[in-house]
């Protein structure tokens, strides 16, 4: 009598066009944020509406002398707190200098506006470009249709509660069901594809003076510069969140089957098998 036991086969899952967008898409981000750090170091303080308003920006990174050193204090609306060492004043104990973000955490490490800008919209164009390349290809290839809109079978209440209940308990898709993405990753892609990055694109454009000039419209939409220059900061946290999820379950579910399947396309699945 025939014992069923399982077996581990090779699927293709990514492309090799999203592949390298992938990865392309990993550094320009990374150099994008770092850069943005940079840049909001020299006014690292956030407002809503057409003007800052000083005297009461809604999120401040500032530093309070202490005798010789800096004590960091990072206020969010009505709440301070004290951020020594990591936001409004970083560098060794005891002598942290005012600064936003710390060094390590900018491109480049010393305080340069214009060097920050030349890096962010250098590697923003480069986001950009590579964004579009991506979306052409998948939309073309049926990839986003096919494997990024969730089926309705996916999108039952019940469904989705037993997918956070999974995840909530490090429990992944096996066999058949890993060969696609789950309703919880189509969604968190499809927002950051289609919501958190074009918002971030379009309002890094409102912010260009340039730009404010042959689309005016833009400053209308969002409600003010310093409105998109929030709506910016906000938009960039919500992708650092998403990649820090993103790296924790690729970690927890299998960092080699994770990284091989975008480097050379193959993700190894379970399946059941006949053996004598």
């Amino acid at each position: 009598m025939a014992e069923t036991r399982r077996k581990k086969v090779l699927v293709q899952r990514h492309s090799a066009v999203t592949r390298l967008t992938h990865w392309i898409n990993l550094a320009a981000i990374t150099l994008l944020l770092m850069s943005g750090l940079q840049i909001f170091n020299a006014h690292p303080a956030l407002y809503w509406g057409q003007k800052a308003t000083f005297a009461q920006p809604w999120l401040s990174m500032t530093a309070v002398e202490q005798g010789d050193a800096y004590r960091g204090v990072t206020q969010i609306g009505p709440f301070s707190l004290d951020t020594t060492g990591l936001f409004g004043a970083s560098g060794k104990a005891g002598q942290e200098v005012a600064r936003g973000f710390p060094a390590w955490a900018t491109i480049p490490s010393y305080r340069a506006l214009v060097d920050g800008r030349h890096w962010h919209f250098f590697f923003a164009w480069l986001f950009v470009l590579n964004g579009l390349v991506y979306l052409a290809f998948n939309l073309i290839g049926g990839h986003v249709r096919h494997d990024l809109l969730p089926p309705r079978d996916q999108l039952s209440p019940k469904h989705l509660w037993r997918e956070i209940l999974d995840h909530a308990r490090l429990r992944f898709p096996k066999g058949e069901e890993a060969r696609r993405y789950n309703a919880l990753q189509k969604g968190a892609y499809l927002g950051v594809i289609f919501v958190l990055l074009p918002l971030m694109v379009l309002t890094g454009l409102t912010m260009s003076p340039a730009v404010d000039a042959w689309q005016p419209w833009l400053v209308h939409l969002f409600g003010g510069r310093q409105s998109a220059r929030t709506i910016h900061f906000i938009c960039a946290s919500l992708v650092v969140a998403f990649v820090v999820v993103h790296v924790v379950m690729v970690l927890v579910s299998g960092v080699f089957n994770n990284i091989r399947s975008m480097v050379t396309g193959k993700y190894a699945i379970e399946v059941e098998g006949d053996a004598r």
